[in-house]
């Protein structure tokens, strides 16, 4: 189970007989839950603003005199900052040779009568794969992706992850079990640093999935059906729906505001965003790219939050 890179023959993709499976995810939850790769906002700079942010000074009890008062005070303005982050592109390419789309049905491996191929259009199932990739990528990079602002041509745009975002409301686990008063904190660090709570989503990986089940499951009435698997959780801020995404890091979960999150494309004119074309032919194959740009709008980052450094076995 491998990838071709470079031209599909007759001879590195054979053709064969049976159901077909993948042990790889094909799912991502996150993209989806957001819009997905046909909803969402568009823009027309690779560069774009999620919001501006700004800060009180500290509250505290003012001590003004009569005396004072009788002089207007210092003036005193708040300082705005813009948040902003990029659309990256996707960009994949099939190449199948004409003698390989002629050979539909030459099997390899194993037929017996009546066998047929797995796959009848070769063309536009590696066309899908190219896709279902291209979403993994955007996935993972909404997830996990390190920001990098293009200066030149030479240079690639990297959209800034939700995770990669998430400082100020983080929570370093320091090797140690998920638990309920690592949760609480996360609730309380959020809080505390300003977020508003309306739509929570809880993102982990399998191991912390079921650390989640483990710490708010009880024992179900029937006493002939065992086990839990907690969805949602109440807390004294918000709750939270429980998702598993595979692309989550296995020691991390996610706290994850979807109401202010939003993908963010960037279409080509006259062509759309990940549009698949044909190219120029120079042999007996079809040659064709898809192209796209995105990136993730997710607001600010205090309205997320994370916990990191979990234990994982």
């Amino acid at each position: 189970m491998s990838q071709v890179s470079g031209q599909g023959t007759t001879w590195n993709l054979p053709n064969y007989a049976g159901e077909l499976y993948t042990a790889s995810p094909e799912f991502t939850p996150f993209l989806s839950i957001i819009g997905g790769m046909t909803g969402g906002l568009q823009s027309n700079n690779f560069e774009f603003a999620m919001g501006s942010t700004y800060d009180y000074t500290a509250a505290s009890q003012p001590a003004i005199t009569e005396t004072a008062s009788l002089t207007s005070p210092t003036a005193i303005e708040n300082v705005r900052a813009q948040v902003t982050n990029v659309c990256q592109i996707f960009h994949e390419a099939i190449q199948i040779s004409y003698e390989k789309l002629a050979n539909q049905s030459r099997l390899s491996g194993l037929n017996t009568q009546g066998a047929v191929n797995n796959v009848t259009d070769d063309k536009n199932k590696q066309i899908a794969w190219a896709l279902v990739k291209i979403a993994r990528d955007i996935e993972y990079s909404f997830l996990r992706g390190s920001y990098s602002l293009a200066a030149n041509a030479g240079e690639a745009n990297k959209t800034r992850g939700i995770i990669t975002a998430c400082s100020t409301t983080a929570i370093a686990a320091g090797t140690v079990d998920l638990s309920k008063a690592l949760i609480d904190q996360a609730m309380r660090t959020m809080a505390g640093g300003g977020a508003k709570f309306q739509n929570m989503i809880i993102f982990a990986n399998a191991f912390q999935l079921q650390s989640i089940s483990d710490i708010y499951g009880f024992a179900p009435t029937d006493r002939s059906v065992g086990g839990v698997a907690i969805k949602t959780i109440l807390t004294d801020f918000a709750q939270m729906g429980i998702i598993y995404d595979p692309f989550m890091p296995t020691d991390t979960v996610l706290f994850a505001d979807v109401a202010s999150c939003a993908p963010v494309f960037q279409p080509v004119p006259n062509k759309g965003n990940f549009f698949y074309e044909e190219l120029s032919k120079t042999g007996a194959s079809e040659n064709g790219q898809i192209f796209g740009k995105a990136g993730l709008s997710y607001g600010v980052e205090y309205l997320h939050g994370k916990i990191t450094g979990l234990t994982t076995s």
